[in-house]
């Protein structure tokens, strides 16, 4: 997951900003083109110039959504598959990386808020999120797991608990205003997001070790 086209551009930029933004927080449905396009400060035909029409323009939203997250996960660098400790030490860095990208970034928050949007939705673009993104980083995950436990990558058991390891960054993000008022921080910056990494990835090595040990 390291090859990522080039962001957008100029006004093709602003409407898929606006889009995002706006898609996330109302829904497809509720948002209207000349909406985006008063926000985006540009005309409704520019719409149309650059993706076709409204839906053209969800479609490049989850694009842009799937370019931003490989991005950050490309970030990460690969271990040697056989090595344990390597593939401990990567699903730690991915961990850190995701709960800094989708609880501490503004990129990250219009990117998830899209998500979990078409999620709810069952929207039409999410059988390409999931066959794009989705499903090959829980496999990645789920192989660097096996790498760490001895386990196998496929079976019912992993894939499971590959999806609590993720969920435990998503609640960062849905659950944010509880979590600042109850930890009294104005905001999740660089600082916050680097304790509930530490936390993760505390987790994380406890959940191996007791996988070896079972």
């Amino acid at each position: 997951m390291t090859d990522t086209p080039p962001p957008p551009e100029g006004t093709a930029a602003d409407l898929l900003a606006v889009a995002l933004r706006l898609f996330g927080q109302k829904g497809f449905a509720a948002t209207s083109t000349r909406e985006i396009a008063a926000a985006a400060e540009t005309n409704v035909a520019s719409i149309a110039y650059h993706f076709g029409g409204k839906e053209g323009l969800r479609r490049a939203c989850a694009a842009e959504v799937m370019r931003r997250i490989t991005f950050v996960l490309g970030s990460v660098h690969p271990p040697q598959p056989e090595a344990p400790e390597n593939a401990t030490r990567q699903m730690e860095a991915m961990l850190r990386a995701m709960v800094a990208f989708v609880a501490g970034s503004r990129e990250g928050e219009d990117a998830v808020a899209f998500m979990l949007r078409e999620v709810a939705e069952d929207g039409p673009v999410l059988d390409a999120i999931y066959t794009t993104m989705i499903a090959p980083m829980h496999r990645q995950f789920c192989a660097l797991w096996a790498a760490a436990t001895g386990t196998e990558a496929e079976s019912e058991a992993t894939r499971l608990k590959v999806f609590a390891l993720i969920g435990q960054v998503l609640y960062f993000r849905v659950g944010r205003p509880i979590v600042t008022r109850r930890m009294n921080w104005p905001s999740l910056g660089p600082v916050e997001t680097g304790q509930i990494g530490d936390i993760l990835a505390a987790n994380l090595h406890a959940l191996i070790e007791r996988e070896r040990l079972s």
